[in-house]
C-alpha cells in the first residue's frame, strides 16, 4: 500500500488552502509557540514547554508513522510572506488490517480558530483514511472529545461524525464526561 504523505484541504471560500503532512523534527520550534496556549493545553494531555519537549514528540509521530498504526499530519497554511506556518494537527490512530475502527483527533492553534481550519483538515484526513484504509477493513472512524468542548462537538457534527453516546469519565487523561462521535465509510 502506498501511503501518501502530504495532503490538501481545499480552501473555504474566506480561507487559505490547507496543506497536511507528517510532522518534522524542524517544526518544534513552531509547536511549543502553539502550545503555550493554555486554550489548548486544556484541551490536551501533552505538555510542550521547550523545543526538546517538541523534538520528542515529534520523534513519536515519526514513530507511529513507521509503526503504520499512527499517522499524525502538521496542519500548515500559506503565510502571507513566504512559506507556510503550523496551524493544527490531525491524527488518525489505531489503525490496524482487519480491525474495523480507527480514532481521529485534532487540535487547532489559537490563531486560526473560527477559521474552518479543524473542519478542512479533519474531513480532509478522514476522506484518507477511509479511502486509504477501507481495503484492509476499515469502517467506521471515532472522535473523542471532553463533554465541555462545544467547539470540538460542533466540528464533529459538521464533518459527518454523529453523535452516539457520553462516556464516562476516564482520569486522569479525560477528567471529565466525554462524547463519543462516529463516522461510517458509507456516511457522505
Amino acid at each position: 500500500m502506498i501511503i501518501p504523505t502530504t495532503l490538501h484541504a481545499a480552501p473555504a471560500p474566506t480561507a487559505s488552502a490547507l496543506v497536511l503532512r507528517p510532522w518534522r523534527v524542524e517544526d518544534a520550534a513552531a509547536l511549543v509557540e502553539v502550545y503555550r496556549d493554555p486554550g489548548l493545553r486544556r484541551w490536551t494531555d501533552t505538555s510542550m514547554d521547550c523545543e526538546d519537549d517538541g523534538v520528542r514528540w515529534v520523534r513519536a509521530q515519526e514513530r507511529g508513522w513507521s509503526a503504520g498504526a499512527r499517522f499524525g499530519f502538521a496542519v500548515l497554511e500559506a503565510a502571507s510572506t513566504a512559506g507556510t506556518r503550523l496551524v493544527g494537527n490531525v491524527v488518525l490512530k489505531e489503525v490496524a488490517p482487519g480491525k474495523p475502527s480507527a480514532e481521529v483527533g485534532y487540535w487547532t492553534a489559537a490563531r486560526a480558530r473560527g477559521r474552518g481550519v479543524a473542519p478542512r483538515a479533519l474531513e480532509t484526513l478522514t476522506a484518507w483514511a477511509l479511502e486509504t484504509f477501507r481495503a484492509d477493513g476499515l469502517e467506521r472512524l471515532e472522535l473523542l472529545h471532553q463533554e465541555d468542548n462545544p467547539a470540538s462537538c460542533r466540528v464533529a457534527v459538521k464533518c459527518g461524525y454523529e453523535f452516539d453516546r457520553t462516556l464516562p469519565a476516564a482520569p486522569p487523561a479525560y477528567p471529565l464526561d466525554g462524547h463519543l462521535h462516529i463516522r461510517h465509510a458509507s456516511t457522505r
